[in-house]
């Protein structure tokens, strides 16, 4: 927004409000499939068009914080468990599955980038979106391992108390 990109909110685009407290946010149908539609495919645009699915170009995703949470001293593990981000990384992956159409942002590094391209030829570059694609997976990788690495620590602890 303070760029001047049209932003639309998630409940915007799927009419259906967050819920589960924040657990079920992005898990939709009119989100994945506006990511994961092959443009140049027939079928995939008829059925878009018919279930009303918005193509998006570009998705700017920030993860919930898991390691700032899990770095305090006194985090709890339900605490931990509510700073795992599910829908951002579904999100993330989506898109990048799709780079071929889809731009996705998950450094802040990139925003200048991505912008400075828009701004030049209204659109991002090849080069660019599959650079990013490879960010993406390479950051969701490392986020899973924080994860399974956090876990199993977890198990060890909960061992030594047996």
């Amino acid at each position: 927004r303070e760029a001047g990109l049209k932003v639309t909110n998630v409940s915007d685009i799927t009419g259906f409000p967050e819920c589960l407290d924040g657990r079920v946010k992005t898990l939709h149908p009119k989100i994945h499939g506006g990511l994961l539609a092959i443009r140049d495919n027939e079928e995939h645009m008829r059925q878009v068009k018919e279930l009303g699915i918005e193509l998006i170009d570009l998705i700017v995703i920030n993860l919930y914080p898991f390691k700032k949470t899990i770095e305090k001293p006194d985090v709890t593990l339900d605490e931990a468990i509510e700073n795992i981000d599910i829908g951002g990384p579904a999100m993330l992956r989506a898109s990048a599955k799709n780079f071929k159409y889809v731009a996705v942002v998950i450094d802040p590094s990139d925003y200048t980038t991505v912008l400075e391209e828009i701004r030049r030829t209204s659109e991002v570059s090849y080069k660019t979106r599959i650079k990013l694609a490879r960010k993406v997976f390479e950051h969701t990788s490392k986020y899973d391992t924080m994860i399974t690495d956090y876990l199993g620590k977890q198990i060890e602890d909960t061992s030594s108390c047996i």
